[in-house]
């Protein structure tokens, strides 16, 4: 130690940092947790929520280094990564709603709000049965109509939209459901994501459904911190090739219904826990995450 360097640590109880390399000196401060999420929101994989502790060789803890950002490249190729498993793990995904036309696919939509498949499954046989066409649920009478979606709940304003439905088609597309989102919006009760159901499935066009379970599981994989359903379809549909919207929709939601649950995630029975960031904010234990899994 230089003299210089030696009356500074006899003053101070430090050594002079000065030699230290300029690269060394410009990694600045390590990022607030603030900067971490707003690394997340901009399509920057920042690791898992939770970091663990480093322990040193003199028994004591400190904080883990601080996590690699994702590449925008890196983002698009683990998105995709995650679709490919997800086809893999429920290569059976559907849409889960009963129909045979592209009507009763648009109905049984618009009746799901707010509700489960399941239900609106039990609801449709006597409601189709009753209503084949969309004359018939135009000049449907409301307190029947009422009678028969009570179960779904909100009745009175889904018979609401359904009458509406069956005027708006006869007076507009000739009792026909159309084929273009711009047209399908218009409908009353019918949303972006109604229309994107109807498109992929009666149709073959591809389109995301960003419904609850959608919206939850994309924010935790890190591809979007977006609320806004419309923000989240475009963001998503940046990361997806577009012939893959429509499966990848079914995918995650099946995904989000069976294991990736809202409250407390069954991660230790997830087939994409190492490629999702959220990994470890639910039940790690595969036995016990196992014992959670929804088969149905």
């Amino acid at each position: 130690m230089s003299p210089s360097a030696s009356a500074e640590f006899e003053r101070t109880g430090t050594r002079d940092s000065s030699h230290k390399s300029a690269s060394c000196a410009q990694l600045g401060p390590p990022p607030t947790l603030r900067e971490l999420r707003a690394r997340r929101g901009r399509g920057v994989w920042v690791g898992p929520s939770r970091l663990p502790n480093v322990t040193t060789s003199g028994g004591t803890s400190s904080p883990a280094p601080a996590p690699h950002a994702e590449s925008r490249l890196a983002l698009v190729r683990r998105a995709r990564r995650t679709n490919r498993e997800l086809a893999s793990t429920y290569p059976d995904a559907h849409c889960e709603l009963d129909f045979t036309t592209p009507l009763e696919l648009l109905i049984a939509t618009v009746l799901s709000a707010q509700t489960t498949d399941k239900r609106v499954n039990l609801t449709t046989p006597e409601l189709f049965a009753r209503y084949p066409d969309a004359a018939a649920y135009a000049a449907a009478d409301r307190e029947d109509l009422e009678d028969i979606l009570r179960p779904t709940g909100f009745f009175r304003a889904k018979a609401q939209s359904v009458i509406g439905i069956g005027q708006a088609l006869v007076e507009r597309y000739d009792g026909q459901v159309p084929r273009s989102l711009d047209d399908l919006v218009t409908l009353p009760g019918v949303g972006r994501k109604t229309a994107n159901v109807v498109l992929g499935n009666a149709f073959g066009v591809p389109g995301l459904t960003v419904d609850t379970h959608f919206g939850r599981l994309v924010r935790r994989l890190g591809w979007t911190t977006e609320e806004d359903p419309v923000k989240v379809e475009t963001e998503v549909g940046e990361l997806i090739e577009k012939r893959e919207w429509t499966m990848l929709s079914h995918r995650l939601i099946f995904h989000g219904r069976r294991v990736c649950f809202a409250r407390r995630p069954a991660c230790g029975a997830c087939t994409i826990a190492q490629l999702c960031p959220s990994s470890g904010v639910g039940e790690t234990d595969p036995v016990v995450a196992a014992g959670m899994v929804k088969t149905d």
